[in-house]
């Protein structure tokens, strides 16, 4: 974690207006609108430019690419702990956990709990805290199907993907493939990793996968919990 700290500290990214639009993240009706998406459908996909601002997007951007340069990423696992395993038949992607202590990830922790809460008001989740990690894939890399939870564990409850790719055209491959919660064989979305479009879906309710890349590709992930004592990472 050292590393990946120390790689981002000598972000040359201004700290100048990189908080999200608060009159609009605190919109109401917007975080009403997030809420009849995941009760009604399990999953909703949307653009967040305007609630993020084109400076936070970009500082996120800069600083992915940073960890990414300096090998300050770790290939992914499936699991947690001792569970852990990293199998490359099942995902290829590079990450790494973000701690909030880059104006831009302090900026981004503002957004997260600001929707931490909204949902929480709105759909008595019990979400009491949230993770959220970079990733990369790089060309040729994946993540086949699967669930972010699996059924009865009350941690991760809510999934949310932010995408950091500019002009990204859907022959670059690394779309998110979304299936039917009642049908895991039908695909219900597909969704452009392009910069600023967010996806959010409930964690042991909806199964997807990414595509394979043909470019480099950069996201963040933020799981939202009802756990209260982070797990090792």
């Amino acid at each position: 974690m050292q590393k990946t700290q120390t790689a981002v500290a000598g972000s040359d990214v201004p700290p100048l207006n990189l908080k999200p639009n608060q009159r609009e993240v605190l919109s109401e009706a917007w975080l009403d609108e997030l809420a009849l998406g995941l009760s009604e459908h399990g999953w909703m996909s949307l653009d967040a430019r305007s609630r993020l601002g084109i400076n936070l997007l970009a500082a996120l951007k800069h600083e992915v690419q940073i960890l990414d340069r300096t090998d300050a990423m770790k290939k992914a696992g499936i699991g947690r702990g001792s569970d852990l395993v990293r199998d490359r038949t099942v995902r290829r992607d590079r990450i790494a956990w973000l701690q909030g202590v880059t104006a831009p990830q302090a900026a981004l922790f503002e957004f997260f709990e600001t929707i931490r809460q909204g949902l929480n008001q709105r759909l008595f989740l019990g979400l009491k805290r949230f993770e959220t990690h970079y990733a990369t894939y790089h060309s040729g890399d994946f993540y086949k199907k699967h669930l972010d939870s699996f059924k009865g564990r009350a941690s991760r409850v809510v999934s949310l993907v932010l995408y950091l790719n500019e002009e990204w055209q859907a022959a670059d491959g690394g779309a998110l493939q979304v299936f039917n919660r009642d049908n895991e064989h039908e695909v219900c979305g597909v969704v452009l990793p392009e910069i600023g479009r967010m996806a959010l879906f409930m964690s042991e309710e909806v199964p997807h996968e990414v595509l394979p890349a043909n470019r480099t590709r950069y996201s963040l992930a933020c799981w939202f919990r009802q756990d209260e004592v982070p797990l090792p990472l």
